[in-house]
């Protein structure tokens, strides 16, 4: 290929968006068609100034969790995903593979979602993607590695990460993510990485270890649960889990349940998100 065809790709890919089909405000008048770079960097975490060499071919081996986010800022399917790992000299991702790719339908639908919180994770629970309900209820979970994104191993490593559970609440919930867990770890395939999350648990956690020794296995489902806010108060919603067929991810959508004032208090969450508090 020629050397410039990455760099040819990501713009090509860049000039098909509108600021509408990553969840951006159009921000008034536009030269050319298309994102801008600094908004492509910004969905992608990384520098104005290394997404420029990259398309500008003056940046060699990007590593494949940069080709994951992306893949996932760039809306990429499943195809041109493969495409752009194979233009970088990196082999396609696999599923024992966390490569920071998500599915672009559930990021149109996560896009979409503005008054409720949503995240996207995989089949480990690692959460991939968030809108910002979601950030503002849960904290970021998505700056960091794949290990402190998953839920499951922040369910039973991190006490604090209950904090937002109501207690009688956490002995079904520790279960289930357990059970969700053991459906994963039967699919067909080589999957290295949850195996290796299932021994550091075992190791980690005797209550893991306990609940990994009964054998459920039950995917995760729509389930109704209590959760306590410190500003936004006591949350009564409704878990709703909506799967994609294309790579098994998962979009989780705490939905206020009828008759209670939850989705009031998503209101308020929200109006808070984007208050500063600085007293300057």
């Amino acid at each position: 290929m020629a050397p410039t065809e990455l760099g040819d790709f990501l713009r090509a890919r860049r000039e098909a968006l509108r600021p509408a089909d990553v969840g951006l405000p159009a921000g008034g008048r536009r030269r050319t068609p298309g994102l801008r770079r600094e908004e492509v960097a910004l969905l992608a975490n990384l520098s104005v100034d290394y997404y420029e060499r990259l398309e500008q071919s003056r940046s060699a081996n990007p590593s494949e969790a940069l080709l994951g986010s992306l893949a996932r800022a760039l809306r990429l399917s499943v195809d041109e995903r493969d495409y752009l790992y194979r233009l970088a000299g990196h082999p396609p991702p696999t599923t024992d593979i966390v490569s920071g790719y998500v599915d672009p339908a559930m990021m149109f639908l996560l896009d979409a979602l503005t008054t409720v919180p949503a995240h996207i994770m995989d089949d480990r629970t690692t959460i991939l993607a968030q809108n910002t309900l979601s950030r503002a209820l849960l904290g970021s979970w998505t700056e960091g590695d794949a290990r402190s994104a998953n839920v499951t191993w922040r369910w039973f490593t991190t006490p604090q990460s209950r904090a937002l559970n109501a207690p009688e609440e956490h002995e079904a919930i520790g279960r289930g993510y357990v059970a969700d867990l053991r459906a994963a770890a039967a699919r067909p395939g080589d999957d290295a990485v949850t195996e290796q999350l299932i021994a550091d648990l075992t190791t980690a956690s005797d209550e893991f270890a306990r609940y990994w020794a009964e054998m459920r296995v039950a995917e995760l489902r729509s389930t109704r649960k209590i959760l306590v806010h410190p500003r936004a108060g006591r949350l009564d919603v409704q878990c709703d889990v909506v799967l994609s067929a294309t790579v098994g991810q998962r979009l989780v959508i705490f939905r206020p349940q009828p008759g209670t004032d939850t989705a009031d208090r998503f209101d308020f969450l929200r109006v808070l998100g984007e208050q500063s508090f600085d007293p300057a």
